[in-house]
């Protein structure tokens, strides 16, 4: 899983390096970026708050990407995380939107 990790880490998505050197990368709580949990390696990773946030290009929106997500998606909550999930496109139009939601929600969890 590490090197799948660190693959991810020094190719993020285009919406992925948006949200993280804009915003996460200088948050006050400290945010990890393609970070292994259980099996899987998720997008962000806020430990303090217990906080997951993913983000979904267009691969997520098909029967069989929307399944895996939300298997995935129920078995980290099994582990006490919260998930939040953005779409690219939601990053690139909402940008301050998204950024007020995962402000907000790392507030009300730690």
């Amino acid at each position: 899983m590490l090197p799948v990790a660190r693959r991810l880490r020094r190719e993020m998505t285009l919406s992925e390096q948006h949200l993280w050197f804009r915003f996460l990368r200088s948050y006050p709580v400290k945010i990890y970026k393609q970070r292994i949990i259980e099996s899987f390696v998720v997008d962000f990773y806020c430990a303090e708050a217990r906080l997951v946030i993913e983000l979904d290009g267009s691969q997520h929106y098909t029967e069989q990407g929307k399944a895996y997500d939300e298997e995935r998606s129920q078995i980290l909550r099994e582990y006490g995380l919260k998930v939040l999930r953005f779409s690219n496109r939601e990053v690139e139009q909402q940008f301050d939107a998204v950024c007020e939601k995962i402000h907000q929600e790392i507030q009300a969890r730690v």
